[in-house]
């Protein structure tokens, strides 16, 4: 891939173009990630008020009725219900992999199968989010496997 800036004094505001032959898979992840880049969800953390980044998001979890979002560091509280979060974010990277959990796919490392035909998912800090039996078949039409 070629990566070209142009320095312009007439420009008002920055913009990307992509140039490509066709739109393949990567092409249409670039244009996601460009689009979503800067993107943020309000969230509070001791009763601090913060705009997390989408990309630094591994999941976000409804426990009694409490929305909570999870990056590598902190664990913060949204006033947004499960399904309004859902409804927001890039449903190729974002997935809603049991009733309670929308997952980062962005953010695992490694998926495994369990005998209850759940799979669990490893996250890059390590943490693990099972993927529940209802949701993995569509996860495994989602990344093209088994």
């Amino acid at each position: 891939m070629k990566v070209d800036i142009k320095k312009d004094p007439a420009v008002q505001a920055a913009f990307v173009e992509i140039h490509c032959r066709e739109v393949t898979p990567e092409v249409g992840k670039l244009e996601r990630y460009v689009r979503r880049f800067g993107t943020t969800l309000p969230a509070t953390e001791n009763g601090e008020h913060f705009n997390i980044p989408i990309d630094a998001i591994l999941y976000i979890e409804s426990v009694d009725k409490k929305t909570f979002i999870y990056t590598e560091n902190q664990t913060l509280m949204s006033e947004k219900r499960l399904y309004e979060l859902e409804e927001l974010l890039d449903r190729r990277d974002f997935f809603r992999c049991s009733k309670s959990v929308i997952l980062h796919l962005n953010k695992v490392q490694q998926l495994k199968p369990e005998i209850t035909r759940n799979i669990l998912a490893t996250l890059v800090n390590g943490e693990r989010v099972v993927i529940s039996r209802r949701y993995a078949p569509e996860l495994k039409k989602l990344l093209g496997i088994g």
